[in-house]
């Protein structure tokens, strides 16, 4: 009996370890809000689920960083569920070819009608319809179906940006056929029921959803639109602190945290115990933003000032524990180079900062409120304790102002804080694109209400530029100008920071800062 006993627990022990194998546990501190892409209000943990649960028509390449752990590559597209894809006529049109073996989750095929109808409900809805505007299509008749597997994408004129847009986020391909039985007369797009379900064809499905604790995912074996994931299963489950996911993580109970707190990547780097991965955020930034349509920040030798007076290198430290990429430094006045963010040439220099404030005819100073989220706590407090320390020693008379979470939006969409500490990210690499998004136009992006008549020249006249010397030399002056002119204080790129066991392989950074499931896997 014991030698019976004994050998038939051995494939049960097996069958656990290959379990454990095929399995991966991931903990984050939220979870998603909505299962809609472009749904009022989604949050970044969304994301995670539409990332791995649809495809889209391109994806961007992958690239390996120095630790050999991946990122997403810019400018390098492929195909998703589009195998390949024709541009004609100067650049306005473009002809995608569908996968012709790829199906939808409940195992139906993928089709043009399915693509047109999805792209569709991108430029009928306000979420989609601002993305792809930024791509020029902004009209259902733009895209047109060819025959089964293959349709027309055209545009007024040639844009650098449409084929990006559809390897963003948002615009997946929907089961066109399972999302219009669940459309309305008053809910045409089905949005009602696309946020509480998954309409899909991605690498992995959603067996079960229990809101704001855990998702289970299985992997979709029918799948063509990349290599299989190694993983059959992912339990997603949300875990709001941060020490118990540390706790976790470091026990062996979690294969991988999200959401890790600078400290605590930090000190577990340092331990050794399980493996850290931080990239800087491709980007992604954090800034303290100043009115300009409000005096005294109306003034650009009050911004230029202030910017002289931050004590940079102590922030850095107090609130990210300097993980991240410093945005200050750097050359002063001059563009290094086409890439942006960049550092703006500004480090901490109180002689110059109050030389400023008198040009400026303040040399005694004012008072003002510095607001930030209080979200974004961890980051922002010892921020805004830092800023209003630095403003004392040059006569500025700062009262720090905690906004509740998630208001402090509402408030810059009516602006109506004159300076405050936020955090922004672009989805889209090039320079004037960040510019067109965060240096121009009444939106809310435009975090410094800026407005200079030749910087939103140069913003317009590079929206349909090719890539080239004059592109170049426009850009150069709109980076130049930001210098200059400091709308805002760009401060850093964060880390974003992740742990995982040492067996975890093949994490890949991408542009939403959210996982990756298809393509990790366990040595």
């Amino acid at each position: 009996m014991g030698l019976a006993g004994g050998l038939s627990g051995l494939p049960l022990r097996r069958a656990r370890a290959q379990s454990r194998a095929e399995s991966l546990r991931v903990l984050t501190e939220g979870a998603p809000n909505s299962f809609d892409p472009i749904g009022p209000g989604v949050n970044r943990y969304a994301i995670e689920l539409h990332w791995n649960a649809y495809d889209r028509l391109l994806r961007f390449g992958t690239v390996t960083r120095p630790d050999g752990t991946f990122s997403y590559d810019y400018f390098t597209l492929e195909g998703e569920l589009a195998e390949r894809w024709d541009i004609s006529e100067g650049g306005r049109v473009i002809t995608l070819f569908l996968r012709p073996e790829a199906r939808f989750h409940d195992g139906s095929p993928v089709t043009a009608e399915d693509v047109k109808w999805s792209l569709d409900r991108m430029v009928s809805l306000p979420i989609g319809r601002a993305q792809f505007a930024t791509g020029s299509m902004t009209s259902t008749e733009q895209f047109t179906v060819l025959d089964a597997h293959s349709l027309r994408i055209t545009t007024p004129r040639p844009d650098r940006f449409t084929l990006p847009n559809l390897a963003l986020a948002q615009p997946v391909i929907f089961n066109a056929r399972l999302a219009r039985a669940h459309a309305t007369e008053d809910d045409p797009w089905a949005a009602e029921w696309l946020r509480t379900n998954v309409a899909g064809g991605g690498a992995f499905r959603l067996d079960s959803h229990s809101p704001g604790q855990s998702l289970l995912l299985s992997r979709n074996d029918d799948w063509k639109s990349g290599p299989l994931p190694e993983f059959r299963r992912v339990l997603w489950q949300v875990v709001p602190s941060a020490q118990s996911r540390r706790i976790s993580l470091e026990r062996g109970d979690a294969d991988l945290v999200q959401d890790l707190l600078p400290q605590d990547a930090v000190s577990m780097r340092e331990q050794g115990k399980v493996k850290v991965v931080g990239v800087p955020m491709t980007g992604a930034f954090h800034f303290i933003g100043m009115n300009n349509a409000r005096p005294p920040f109306d003034n650009v030798k009050v911004r230029q000032a202030i910017a002289h007076a931050l004590p940079y290198r102590q922030m850095f430290e107090a609130a990210l524990f300097s993980r991240g990429a410093p945005l200050f430094g750097g050359t002063a006045g001059e563009a290094e180079g086409t890439l942006f963010p960049q550092p703006l040439g500004y480090d901490t220099d109180l002689a110059r900062a109050r030389a400023l404030l008198a040009e400026a005819g303040l040399p005694d100073g004012f008072e003002t409120t510095f607001s930030f989220d209080l979200s974004l706590a961890t980051v922002a407090e010892p921020v805004a304790l830092l800023v209003q320390e630095a403003m004392g020693k040059i006569g500025i008379r700062v009262t720090v102002n905690k906004v509740p979470g998630g208001q402090l939006g509402t408030l810059l969409e009516k602006k109506a804080v004159p300076f405050f500490f936020e955090s922004s990210a672009a989805y889209l690499a090039p320079a004037d694109y960040f510019f067109r998004i965060f240096y121009h136009g009444p939106t809310r992006w435009n975090f410094g209400s800026y407005d200079n008549a030749e910087f939103k020249t140069l913003v317009e006249r590079t929206r349909f530029l090719p890539e080239g010397a004059e592109y170049d030399a426009d850009v150069k002056r709109m980076i130049a100008l930001a210098k200059q002119e400091v709308p805002i204080i760009l401060l850093w790129q964060p880390a974003l920071d992740t742990g995982m066991q040492k067996n975890v392989e093949g994490y890949k950074y991408l542009f939403h800062r959210m996982l990756d499931m298809r393509t990790l896997r366990r040595t």
